[in-house]
């Protein structure tokens, strides 16, 4: 069993945190809102009042926060908690961040003796309440075995793709990927209703053809059923792929697609 101290519980954090409890963890939260605690209580997770509460004993700081502003505001300034973790602590950011926003935590970390690692996730609110998310993790290997502990429960499968921030790489090209994916999907679809044809027998045939995937699959069917609960919020996408945009302006296509539906209030 490991004392973990975990921040946020956003559509993926408290499914993790959950998942955690599940494998025999004593995990403590702290959330910039409260409104969940009750919830998380439930699942059997402490919480505190104060974001450094959670790191004192702790064997892993580990946290899911919404965007590089928020990393900003809690981690490297703000609350500033990176530089309050105690060597021996082992940090693991699981969200989805810019690469020179993993970097200036990593900066931070090293200089106090912390280990840590990169470690974004694929998978959206279903994945993570069933603990079978993806993770990608950019550090030393050493760490990442160390890890495994408190990566397993929360996932499908881990993979360790070298040095640190390769993490956080390897999540905007999956990023692009899937954005892609779900623009494709949509203009295939809204083509085919235009031209007349059942929209369930082109679902059959996109999902077994050699251009099949899950999320055509799994998106295509809940458009056709009129579902659009959020499972992962535009403007998220957005930001991930405005910082694949910084590395590579191959994807501007995709980008300026997806700023047009924000705009629109999609």
């Amino acid at each position: 069993m490991a004392r973990i101290g975990f921040i946020g519980l956003g559509i993926m954090g408290s499914g993790m945190v959950a998942n955690l409890v599940k494998a025999g963890h004593e995990v403590t939260v702290w959330n910039r809102s409260s409104t969940k605690y009750p919830e998380i209580q439930k699942a059997g997770a402490k919480t505190a009042n104060e974001p450094s509460d959670i790191l004192e004993n702790a064997d892993f700081f580990m946290y899911c926060l919404a965007d590089d502003a928020a990393i900003k505001e809690v981690i490297t300034g703000g609350h500033n908690l990176a530089s309050k973790v105690k060597p021996g602590t082992i940090a693991i950011d699981l969200s989805t961040m810019d690469p020179e926003t993993s970097a200036a935590e990593r900066a931070i970390y090293e200089a106090n003796g912390v280990e840590f690692l990169d470690a974004p996730v694929f998978g959206t609110k279903g994945e993570a309440n069933a603990g079978g998310l993806w993770i990608v993790i950019g550090g030393k290997e050493e760490t990442y075995k160390k890890s495994l502990p408190v990566l397993e429960p929360i996932s499908a499968t881990t993979h360790f793709m070298g040095k640190g921030g390769n993490g956080a790489k390897m999540k905007l090209v999956g990023n692009l990927l899937v954005a892609s994916q779900l623009v494709s999907i949509g203009e295939g679809l809204t083509l085919a209703k235009s031209a007349g044809l059942d929209l369930r027998k082109v679902l059959e045939v996109v999902g077994i053809a050699d251009f099949k995937t899950p999320i055509y699959s799994g998106v295509g069917a809940g458009a056709i059923a009129g579902d659009y609960e959020v499972h992962f919020p535009l403007k998220l996408m957005l930001d991930a792929e405005n910082n694949a945009l910084a590395i590579n302006e191959i994807q501007c296509l995709v980008v300026h697609i997806y700023q047009c539906d924000l705009a629109l209030g999609v």
